[in-house]
């Protein structure tokens, strides 16, 4: 009787310490989600990519296309294309398309134009950003 209570006890301890550890995961997964959320994901990831890739034609005085990447206003309104950026639904966003060169063979608009696409991680980054609700910090008026 005395091995099967400790069996007993060993399972219960057992359960307990894979439930810990599932509860462990859980919650690194759900802080990963919550860091993509917040205006410093985009400050700290996001912005650096656009600055490198972007800026010089849809940045500051120069809106190419009609598109403005400075503020997420400006950049959920879109340019002549319409919105590229659909917050919450990487699929439905035209940004990712042109960034990963698949656009339309008769008219691909691959972006940075005339240069390689961007890397797989910075795609990455974007695609996590706008899943996350492309949020960006508030405008600050100039």
């Amino acid at each position: 009787m005395k091995s099967g209570v400790g069996l007993i006890g060993l399972m219960g301890f057992s359960i307990a310490a894979l439930v810990s550890v599932s509860v462990g995961f859980n919650s690194t997964s759900v802080q990963a989600r919550e860091d993509t959320a917040k205006p410093e994901f985009y400050t700290t990831r996001v912005k650096p990519i656009f600055d490198t890739n972007c800026a010089r034609c849809h940045g500051g005085p120069n809106h190419r296309g009609g598109l403005n990447m400075d503020t997420r206003e400006a950049l959920l309104k879109g340019g002549r294309d319409g919105a590229v950026v659909v917050p919450g639904d990487p699929a439905k966003s035209l940004l990712l398309t042109l960034i990963r060169h698949e656009g339309p063979a008769n008219d691909p608009k691959d972006m940075p134009p005339n240069k390689s696409k961007l890397s797989d991680d910075d795609i990455k980054t974007v695609t996590d950003w706008i899943k996350a609700g492309a949020i960006m910090p508030p405008a600050v008026a100039q």
